[in-house]
């Protein structure tokens, strides 16, 4: 979420009552040789609120986000086939950062309990609460899954901190603390990527989970703090209404598209579906028109 201890610590209790508008919106992409190439974007979501957090699921077909509604923070899940949206959890809880689990059958999300403790928690694909994936490890504000027994989080704190999660033994190791939003396993590769906050704009490094061997991959563009990855050599991020890509061994970012839509002059989030073929992206709502 965004350079220091801001993300859900500050923002959860907040955000329940007035969660700034964002809406998500679908990109196809296809490749012509090297040439990324995008097409028209649609909005998702398309609805006055706030709707961000997108997880492609494992086929790719729909992609789970998180949605506030009168006041309450629940997950849904768009589909990509008939263009629509499903409620998942319906909750007295807030739920945030939807994830495929390894296993293919539940989701991993960030909840907001009664007494305000954040928690990591396991939902079935249909929205059933099944526990907690980690009792003692709180407050927690973001997570990417290794494996099926490693679970990366970010646990907020001054500052906040990445650990790495193993459910069979319960510990959970600190890996780099000044860490950013943005949580992502390099696809393909046996390694974690995340924001290192050392700059201004912040430093992506992927992460041996074996080793403990870190690599600084690039420096996020001024204005960004999120990325995606776009296969195992090349990444996304966005800022202003500018896509980027980079590809490993480039020095620098390169602009790919530049988008005209009003709701997508402010990209913040990125994700990538699994086989490549759409870019989904969340966009502040447009300020509302003032009448002179």
């Amino acid at each position: 979420m965004r350079a220091a201890v801001a993300p859900l610590l500050m923002l959860v209790a907040p955000l329940v009552a007035q969660a700034p508008g964002t809406d998500i919106y679908l990109v196809p992409l296809a490749r012509a040789g090297a040439e990324l190439r995008l097409g028209a974007a649609v909005n998702a979501t398309a609805r006055a609120g706030y709707d961000n957090q997108p997880y492609f699921s494992i086929d790719g077909k729909s992609f789970f986000y998180t949605s506030q509604r009168d006041g309450q923070t629940d997950i849904f899940r768009y589909d990509r086939g008939p263009g629509a949206s499903a409620q998942v959890t319906s909750t007295p809880e807030s739920e945030y950062s939807p994830t495929v689990m390894p296993d293919g059958r539940h989701i991993s999300v960030i909840r907001v309990e009664k007494d305000s403790t954040q928690r990591l928690w396991a939902f079935t694909l249909d929205g059933t609460a099944v526990k907690p994936v980690l009792d003692s490890i709180k407050p927690v504000g973001y997570h990417t899954w290794l494996n099926a027994d490693t679970v990366f989080v970010f646990v907020l704190g001054s500052p906040p901190t990445l650990r790495r999660a193993e459910l069979g033994r319960g510990t959970a190791e600190v890996m780099a603390s000044n860490i950013g939003r943005a949580l992502a396993v390099v696809p393909g590769r046996r390694a974690v990527s995340y924001l290192q906050q050392d700059s201004a704009s912040g430093w992506v490094r992927s992460l041996d989970p074996v080793t403990g061997a870190v690599e600084s991959l690039v420096s996020l563009p001024r204005g960004a703090s999120f990325f995606a990855w776009l296969g195992s050599s090349e990444l996304l991020t966005a800022t202003g209404n500018r896509l980027l890509l980079w590809k490993r061994g480039a020095a620098d970012w390169v602009e790919v598209a530049r988008f005209s839509e009003p709701g997508l002059q402010q990209i913040s989030r990125l994700a990538v579906s699994p086989s490549g073929d759409a870019l989904a992206l969340v966009g502040n709502e447009p300020a509302p028109t003032r009448l002179p």
